[in-house]
C-alpha cells in the first residue's frame, strides 16, 4: 500500500509549495480575465495540478537508491514488454479461475496483475475528465485520445530511459499494456466527464457573469486589493534598489519610501489618467466622475490616506527599534515609548487586517478606507 500512499504524500507536499507560490499570480490572472474569482475554475485548476503531480509520482516513485541501476539488475533483465494483453495472461494463468464456474471469479481479486492493470486503467481516467472540461465538446474525443496517448507514452519513455539518463538502466519496464490501459481509461474519462462536470457551472456561465460585470463597469474589491499589493510590491523593489545604492539607516529608508510612495501613488496616476502600475495590471483605473482638477485633488487624498498608515507604522517601527543605553537619563521613558510604539503598531495592523476582511466579505457594500476617504471610483472604461 505504501507504493501508492508515499507518492501521493510527496505530491501533496509539493502541491502545497506550488500552490503558495502561484496563488497570488493566479488571483491576478483570474481577476484580470473575469473580474471575479470563479470557484469552479479555481477548484478545477488547482485539483488538476495536484492530480498531475500525484500521477507523475505514482509512475516514478519509489526511486532507486543508487544511480547505477545496471549493477543491481541481472544481465538478462528485460526492459520491454511489447506483447499486448499480457496482463490478462498473467492474471488468468495459474489463478484457479474457470470461466464456466462463477464461484472461482473471486480468485481474480487475489491476483497482483489484476490490480496493477486496474490501477493503470484508472490512472489517466481523471485526465480525460479534465480534457473534457478544457475541450467542452464531445466531438473533440480524437484530440483527447491523442493527448492521453502522448501523456502515457511520456510516462513509459521516462521510465525506460531511467528518467532520461539520471539512472544508467531502466528501473521499470516499457509496457505496451500500460499504453493501452492508460489510454482507454483516459478516453472513458472524457466520455463520462459530464456526470462530474455537472457539479460545476459551465465555462459559458462563467463568461456570462464576467461579461455582466464588465457591462455594469463593476470592479470587485479583490481586484482593488491586488492592485494595491502590486503597487506596494513595486514600491518595495524601487526603494530597496535606491537604498542599496545609498547610505543605509532608518531615517534615509523612511525618506526614500516616502518619496517613492508619493511618486507611485500620486504622480503616476496624475499623469496616467488615474492609472497606477497595479491598476493597469488589473485593468481598471480611478476617476472622480467630476472635473480633471477634482480627480487630481482626490488622487492626492488617496495617496494621503495610504501614506498616513505607512507614516504611523513607520514611526512606530523606528521608535520600537531605538537602541538606548541603560545609563541614559531617560532610559525608562524610552522603554515605555518603545512598548507604546509596539502596541500602536500591533493595533493598527490588526485593525487593517480586520478592515480588509470586512471589505472583501461585504459583497461590494463597503470600500477600502483609502477609496472611501478620497471618494474615488473605479472604472474599466478608458
Amino acid at each position: 500500500m505504501s507504493a501508492y500512499t508515499q507518492p501521493i504524500y510527496v505530491a501533496a507536499i509539493l502541491f502545497v509549495i506550488l500552490a503558495l507560490l502561484v496563488f497570488v499570480p493566479w488571483l491576478v490572472y483570474t481577476y484580470r480575465k473575469y473580474n471575479y474569482l470563479p470557484l469552479s475554475i479555481t477548484v478545477i485548476t488547482f485539483s488538476f495540478i495536484f492530480y498531475f503531480l500525484a500521477a507523475l509520482f505514482l509512475v516514478l516513485l519509489p526511486l532507486p537508491e543508487v544511480r547505477d541501476t545496471c549493477s543491481i539488475q541481472k544481465p538478462d533483465t528485460q526492459h520491454f514488454s511489447l506483447r499486448p494483453f499480457q496482463f490478462a495472461v498473467n492474471t488468468f494463468d495459474n489463478s484457479g479461475i474457470v470461466l464456466s464456474q462463477p464461484s472461482t471469479y473471486m480468485q481474480l481479486f487475489k491476483q497482483p496483475s489484476f490490480f496493477q492493470a486496474l490501477f493503470n486503467f484508472f490512472l489517466l481516467l481523471p485526465f480525460g475528465v479534465y480534457l473534457r472540461y478544457f475541450f467542452q465538446e464531445k466531438k473533440y474525443w480524437k484530440k483527447a485520445l491523442v493527448f492521453t496517448f502522448l501523456l502515457t507514452l511520456f510516462y513509459e519513455v521516462t521510465q525506460v530511459t531511467g528518467i532520461y539518463g539520471i539512472y544508467n538502466c531502466a528501473y521499470r519496464i516499457f509496457d505496451v499494456d500500460d499504453l493501452l490501459l492508460n489510454t482507454t481509461g483516459g478516453l472513458l474519462g472524457f466520455f463520462i466527464a459530464p456526470v462530474v462536470l455537472s457539479l460545476f457551472p459551465s465555462k459559458q456561465k462563467v463568461n456570462e457573469k464576467a461579461n455582466g460585470l464588465l457591462a455594469h463597469d463593476e470592479v470587485k474589491t479583490m481586484s482593488v486589493l491586488l492592485a494595491l499589493i502590486i503597487d506596494l510590491f513595486i514600491t518595495k523593489i524601487i526603494s530597496t534598489i535606491i537604498i542599496s545604492l545609498s547610505y543605509n539607516n532608518e531615517i534615509s529608508d523612511f525618506v526614500v519610501n516616502t518619496v517613492v510612495l508619493f511618486v507611485l501613488f500620486f504622480v503616476v496616476p496624475l499623469f496616467w489618467s488615474g492609472n497606477t502600475f497595479g491598476t493597469k495590471v488589473m485593468r481598471f483605473r480611478y476617476e472622480s466622475k467630476f472635473s480633471k482638477a477634482e480627480t487630481n485633488k482626490r488622487l492626492f487624498k488617496r495617496f494621503g490616506a495610504i501614506y498616513v498608515t505607512y507614516f504611523i507604522t513607520g514611526i512606530a517601527r523606528i521608535l520600537n527599534n531605538l537602541a538606548v543605553p541603560m545609563d541614559f537619563p531617560y532610559y525608562k521613558a524610552s522603554v515605555f515609548l518603545s512598548l507604546g510604539a509596539w502596541v500602536i503598531y500591533f493595533i493598527l495592523t490588526t485593525v487593517l487586517l480586520f478592515h480588509i476582511l470586512l471589505v472583501l466579505f461585504s459583497k461590494g457594500k463597503r470600500r477600502f478606507y483609502f477609496d472611501e476617504a478620497s471618494d474615488l471610483y473605479t472604472t474599466r472604461k478608458n
